[in-house]
């Protein structure tokens, strides 16, 4: 199972806000530079991002992006639900309908139990959890941000 690139550059983006929590706004032009990303990009993602009520967008001189919660209360899985939707690995997990052979297919049930260790880990991961990673392996500088 493979995570998207969008979902790992809006996971890189909201742990930027996370480490900024406290010091207010974060430009996206700011995140872009330190992660080596497009602007463009960016804005595609904090779109989705903002419209799940993730972040929120600051107006003004000293405007940009922030968390819409504290990063303690945001969980890995709500960015990827924010992204991608489902962690299914395949269709029938989530429809089995999609399927005649849901009683008899063991496969559906490995599948099955892939997307829940996979959410299992997702969900109790937040971006507090993150940050402090983060800062346990490369320090509290802001200038080591391209590690993330």
């Amino acid at each position: 199972m493979r995570v998207s690139t969008k979902v790992r550059y809006s996971v890189r983006l909201m742990l930027e806000l996370a480490l900024h929590y406290e010091q207010g706004a974060v430009s996206l032009r700011d995140i872009a530079d330190r992660q080596g990303v497009s602007e463009k990009y960016l804005e595609h993602l904090v779109a989705a991002l903002k419209a799940a009520g993730l972040v929120r967008a600051l107006r003004g001189r000293h405007g940009g992006y922030t968390l819409a919660r504290p990063p303690d209360e945001v969980p890995l899985s709500a960015i990827h639900g924010a992204i991608e939707g489902t962690l299914a690995p395949v269709e029938c997990v989530d429809d089995p309908d999609v399927c005649n052979r849901e009683e008899q297919c063991v496969a559906r049930d490995v599948w099955k139990e892939v997307r829940d260790a996979v959410k299992n880990v997702l969900e109790s991961t937040t971006l507090q959890d993150l940050a402090d990673r983060h800062r346990r392996k490369v320090g509290a500088k802001a200038s080591d941000m391209y590690y993330i």
